[in-house]
């Protein structure tokens, strides 16, 4: 029998102890599921042995819905068909969608209360419906790996999200099949999930960095229960922005500028490979088209310093809020996306 604590830091969890459940982290680029096995977290891998499901859904024509790496393989060829960061737009307008980002390459109709519908090969299709096929896809998963139905799961979602975001994700949760048991705030369970609930009494500063924001919460821990004293960010400003500017100076180096979406696609997912392989190594080898060069993590940090001070802008606003200072903060947790540039450690 699997166990998921779901109680406030240092309380009993007696009240769900006998539920087979789970915690599923429902990520902008990633997702993944996790229980808990004789006290101790267990992130549950899929037949491949892989923890992380891209958050990535494919509806193309006369072929069942694909999700995570299948669908991934199809981003390039099908980019009408392949949603990508449905997150982002789950509980939000057709407006705003389309004012925040403006570039997707997707084609929308507006639903009869203003909210944004896929048209995909396969039909119409809510952010609602697209976030479901990835929970489904968790949720079996979880239930081949755990031998037995599910009865319930704690979701994260962003301290920032609004009551219809969080709304919106517990409709998600109810199309696939799946009994919400509490939607937790991203910066606290990355808290927990590094034990600091556990630990000494004091603030704690948690950096997330997303593809297209950052967000920043800043968070008291006393008696066992966190409070979040500010939340802030940068809406502009994310992984996505460490990628783009691998792929403008790959594209300024070589000369070769892509000349439709599939080029421009495969030209941000090699500038997302560098990203990561500079994370680890002094240079990476690139290979586009027919050019071939070498980025080394010196001209990455070049790169990317503008961003940087940006997110240290935002920190400092974040602390403001929060009437704190630098010197307060016990605690820094820096969570995905580009925080494990070696630079940013």
């Amino acid at each position: 029998m699997a166990l998921l604590q779901i109680a406030e830091p240092g309380q009993t969890s007696a009240p769900h102890q006998h539920k087979l459940a789970v915690g599923i982290d429902l990520g902008t680029t990633n997702s993944l599921v996790a229980t808990v096995r004789s006290g101790m977290a267990e992130i549950l891998l899929d037949e491949k042995e892989r923890a992380l499901t891209p958050s990535i859904v494919n509806f193309s024509a006369n072929q069942p819905v694909l999700v995570g790496y299948e669908a991934r393989e199809l981003a390039s060829l099908e980019p009408q068909n392949t949603i990508i960061s449905v997150k982002r737009l789950i509980g939000r307008s057709l407006a705003d969608v389309q004012n925040r980002y403006p570039n997707l390459p997707y084609r929308f109709q507006q639903s009869e209360n203003g909210l944004p519908l896929f048209e995909t090969a396969q039909g119409v299709r809510s952010p609602i419906e697209v976030s479901s096929e990835i929970l489904k896809k968790l949720t079996a998963l979880a239930e081949k790996r755990l031998g037995g139905e599910l009865q319930g799961a704690v979701i994260t979602v962003p301290a920032y999200f609004d009551d219809a975001q969080r709304q919106s994700t517990k409709d998600a949760a109810k199309l696939a099949g799946l009994n919400v048991l509490r939607l937790l705030n991203e910066p606290t369970a990355a808290a927990i999930a590094y034990g600091l609930d556990s630990g000494q009494e004091g603030v704690i500063a948690v950096l997330r960095s997303r593809r297209r924001h950052l967000d920043i919460s800043i968070l008291r821990l006393s008696k066992g229960v966190f409070e979040v004293l500010a939340t802030g960010g940068d809406t502009a400003l994310g992984g996505d922005d460490f990628d783009h500017l691998i792929a403008d100076w790959i594209v300024e180096q070589s000369g070769i500028a892509p000349q439709n979406d599939q080029q421009t696609r495969e030209l941000w997912n090699l500038a997302k490979q560098l990203k990561t392989e500079l994370s680890d190594a002094q240079s990476s080898r690139v290979e586009y088209q027919n050019w071939q060069g070498e980025l080394s993590r010196e001209t990455f940090n070049q790169l990317i310093e503008p961003l940087l001070k940006r997110s240290l802008m935002a920190c400092r606003r974040a602390l403001k809020d929060a009437g704190i200072s630098a010197q307060d903060v016990r605690e820094v947790v820096m969570v995905g996306g580009s925080t494990p540039c070696a630079i940013c450690a």
